[in-house]
């Protein structure tokens, strides 16, 4: 088994004539949290769209457990084994919670597969609201359920973009206990996320983008240690 889960090299991408991603790598090892972080506009949210096949990559190479996956569709790669949890939620806001977690539903195998009850038992405020529209949620919940209905794929990599964008404190915990369950259940994880303490909290490892590009790569315990070599990147202090 590889212990690379997800690997890109020299990914560049554009929005027309915007060049957007200039020469993008990093590596996702098996298992592990990768914090990919940065201001707004340094590329975080194009990167996980290119992973996810959403933005076709104009040069460089994205690999998903060693197999070439960047000239495939976005339901291809989804079949392959990648899901994408996108920033703002996007649930569908007229099925009921548990329509929107079965119309997601992917069988891929594995000891554990993700199903109806494993999400449930996750997030258990989705139990309750099970037979409730999507739309009618709060954020904190439509969260979960967008990351349960993720799950119902039964993934080998996630990728999450900014999961505590407009969350209360309280629910921001909430989410992150399921982050860090799903770590220590050996789910391999993308996180784009603007809190850093959170970021820090889950991360195994830590890239930083400026502009479209790697401004620094490092493991996490070498950032806690001296947050400034993130920080120096980014909007905080």
């Amino acid at each position: 088994m590889r212990a690379e889960a997800l690997v890109l090299e020299d990914v560049h991408a554009h929005y027309g004539r915007s060049h957007v991603l200039h020469g993008v790598s990093l590596s996702l090892r098996r298992g592990r949290l990768l914090a990919l972080l940065g201001r707004n506009g340094a590329g975080k949210t194009t990167t996980m769209l290119a992973i996810a096949g959403l933005v076709r990559p104009s040069a460089g190479r994205i690999a998903l457990d060693g197999r070439p996956i960047q000239a495939l569709t976005p339901e291809a790669i989804a079949r392959s084994g990648m899901r994408l949890v996108p920033q703002g939620r996007r649930v569908f806001a007229s099925l009921s919670v548990q329509e929107n977690l079965a119309v997601a539903a992917q069988k891929r195998g594995g000891a554990r597969p993700w199903n109806l009850e494993r999400v449930y038992e996750l997030f258990p405020q989705l139990k309750h609201r099970q037979h409730q529209r999507a739309g009618t949620l709060s954020g904190g919940e439509q969260q979960m359920l967008a990351i349960g209905r993720a799950l119902m794929g039964n993934p080998d990599v996630l990728l999450l973009d900014e999961p505590s964008e407009g969350l209360a404190p309280l629910i921001v915990e909430e989410v992150a206990k399921g982050i860090a369950r799903l770590k220590d259940e050996g789910l391999s994880i993308v996180l784009v996320e603007q809190n850093f303490r959170l970021a820090m909290r889950l991360a195994d490892d830590v890239v930083v983008l400026n502009t479209g590009a790697v401004a620094m790569s490092a493991g996490a315990d070498e950032v806690r240690a001296a947050p400034e070599l993130a920080t120096a990147h980014l909007s905080v202090s």
